[in-house]
C-alpha cells in the first residue's frame, strides 16, 4: 500500500503524486461481464516506485495490473487488459468469481 491515507480517492492521489514529481499510471475498469469484484469506473493508481492506491479487482489480478502499469510508466504505451476465469494451466491470472473485466492502463502526463 502507498503512504497516502487508506480510502483516499485514487484520482486525488494521482494528482497529489504528479504534483510531487512522481511518474504515475492509472488503471480504469472500463467494462465488466457477469460477476466482477469492482464496477466499471473503478480506479487504481500506481507510481514509478510501485506504490499504489485504489482497486480494480483484487488478488492476483491486482498484482498483474500493477506490473502492467509499471511497464506503461516505463514506455508510455497504454494497454488494454482483459481478465476472466483462470484456466487450468495457471499461466494466466484470472477471476475466481466467474466474471470478466476489461481494464485500460495509461500513463498520466
Amino acid at each position: 500500500m502507498s503512504e497516502t491515507s487508506f480510502g483516499l480517492d485514487p484520482l486525488m492521489t494521482a494528482e497529489e503524486w504528479m504534483k510531487s514529481g512522481r511518474s504515475v499510471a492509472i488503471a480504469t475498469v472500463i467494462e465488466t461481464w457477469g460477476s466482477a469484484p469492482r464496477p466499471a469506473g473503478s480506479h487504481l493508481v500506481v507510481d514509478g516506485d510501485g506504490n499504489f492506491e485504489g482497486s480494480v479487482s483484487g488478488g492476483c489480478v491486482e498484482g498483474a495490473v500493477i506490473a502492467e502499469a509499471m511497464d506503461v510508466i516505463g514506455d508510455g504505451k497504454a494497454k488494454m487488459l482483459e481478465f476472466g476465469v483462470a484456466d487450468e494451466t495457471a499461466w494466466r491470472v484470472g477471476l475466481s468469481c466467474g466474471g470478466r473485466i476489461r481494464v485500460f492502463v495509461e500513463r498520466l502526463a
